[in-house]
């Protein structure tokens, strides 16, 4: 192949370059996919705008420096529709730093579809930049028959990925990442696979069809890209920022998914801009003309990052978020009023309770009084709370990194709104899991979210334990 046979010629002159940085090939995707996007849907440029204004005059009022890494953060979310699509870009991303954490089981909120979320996964990259792609793979296993064989027929027919984009991923597995020139190809084909197309890949009719069985069916297998359906910036208050998202006219979802306004943020809270009714172009079966028709699915989405809650944590989150709910529904209130609220405060919201009560991660980090500590029981485990009380060490939260998939979903339906639309068909209480059916679609073990906070938790008081010359320190909170 052309590609191969140049950079088999070029291979001497390469030995002594280095090969990309995954974080910093990473980045470059990131800030392209933004440029892109902008380009794509101008309202996203505004709610950037408006997300670097909330987060300065946050800095400023609370008289503190914005994360290194705040400007750079966006998760973006992408809509696949088959395991062959699943797996290539799996391929794609891991040359990015990108790897599969955790399962997303989404037909509990009536969407045929689940998730993993690929994201980089050490502190390192993660400071560097915490870029994440939630990405949904269609099942037509819950599709009725007649949407079902028209959907699979469309997708079986579409190829999203270029030949030059395949061959180059190819090449980084090879050789162990890609060098530069490479690097800057590999991106712009990449793109490629996640633009908007206008032009629809099947007729008005069929696509009639797959809306009235899901509308996010529609958007699946509908068109020749897995195009991007939102790119969400991280803000520091997203009631402010929800705030000037209506004062600058935007159109907004009616609540913020996740837990209410707390002190001490926790997990994740979102909310978005209405999407977008498109102009798309549809052709005629066995003609030259085209039908012109609408579709609505990208939307500008914004985020609130809080604590990672341990195991412990989230059991607690679901207890009282079931409990909230249930009351809310009995009661005929927005699941965002008072009700909610009042029964959201049997969740601890300061720092040192959630710490010593083990219900947050955090990296543990010694102090400036660490070099006065005298162990007096070296040959023991040390308890945290007597470091952490002593001003010995200090705690650090560990950022939630992931999603929620009631969030997600609650998000999608805000987005995907139809009258018509069989919901009703999609099973209600997860009876209709199957992480092994997207293990096997990727092609490599999903990650587990959880693990990885518990090890930069463990590996920060391991370092912690030998800068002070103890044996061990014990979390028994």
């Amino acid at each position: 192949m052309e590609i191969q046979s140049q950079a088999s010629s070029a291979t001497q002159d390469l030995e002594q370059r280095p090969l990309c940085d995954p974080n910093d090939l990473r980045t470059s995707f990131a800030l392209a996919m933004s440029a892109m996007y902008r380009t794509e849907v101008p309202l996203y440029g505004e709610l950037i705008s408006i997300v670097r204004k909330v987060n300065q005059k946050v800095a400023e009022d609370q008289e503190i420096h914005l994360p290194e890494r705040l400007d750079l953060e966006r998760h973006g979310a992408i809509r696949l529709g088959t395991p062959t699509e699943l797996h290539t870009v799996r391929r794609v991303f891991a040359l990015i730093g990108l790897y599969p954490v955790d399962y997303y089981d989404l037909s509990v909120a009536g969407l045929p579809m689940h998730a993993t979320a690929f994201r980089p996964i050490d502190p390192v990259a993660l400071s560097k930049n915490p870029f994440r792609v939630f990405t949904t793979l269609l099942r037509p296993e819950l599709l009725d028959s007649e949407p079902k064989e028209i959907a699979l027929d469309l997708l079986d027919k579409r190829r999203i990925f270029s030949e030059e984009l395949l061959q180059l991923t190819t090449l980084g597995e090879e050789q162990g990442g890609l060098w530069p020139n490479q690097g800057t190809r590999f991106i712009t084909e990449a793109l490629r696979t996640f633009q908007w197309r206008s032009l629809a890949a099947t007729t008005y009719e069929d696509y009639h069809v797959l809306a009235q069985e899901h509308p996010i069916l529609a958007d699946i297998a509908c068109f020749n890209s897995a195009h991007i359906n939102h790119l969400t910036p991280r803000t520091l208050d997203i009631d402010m920022t929800e705030k000037q998202m209506k004062d600058e006219g935007l159109a907004i979802k009616s609540r913020i998914e996740g837990p209410p306004t707390r002190q001490n943020p926790i997990l994740l809270r979102q909310t978005s801009f209405l999407a977008l009714e498109e102009q798309i172009r549809f052709p005629v079966k066995d003609s030259i003309n085209i039908t012109i028709g609408h579709h609505r699915a990208r939307f500008g989405e914004i985020e609130q990052r809080g604590a990672a809650v341990t195991i412990k944590g989230r059991q607690l989150y679901d207890r009282v978020l079931d409990k909230a709910l249930t009351l809310v529904a009995a009661q005929g209130e927005s699941p965002d009023g008072k009700i909610y609220e009042q029964i959201f405060q049997e969740y601890p919201d300061d720092w040192e309770t959630l710490v010593r009560q083990g219900l947050i991660y955090c990296e543990f980090h010694c102090t400036d009084k660490a070099s006065n500590w005298i162990p007096s029981f070296s040959a023991e485990p040390v308890p945290l709370m007597t470091l952490l009380n002593a001003g010995i060490i200090k705690a650090t939260p560990i950022t939630y990194e992931d999603f929620l998939p009631f969030s997600a979903a609650g998000i999608f339906q805000s987005n995907l709104q139809s009258t018509t639309a069989n919901f009703e068909h999609y099973p209600i209480h997860g009876i209709c899991e199957d992480k092994e059916g997207l293990i096997a679609a990727l092609g490599c073990p999903i990650l587990e979210s959880q693990s990885l906070y518990a090890n930069i938790q463990a590996q920060s008081l391991a370092n912690c334990a030998q800068t002070l010359a103890i044996q061990e320190i014990s979390i028994n909170l």
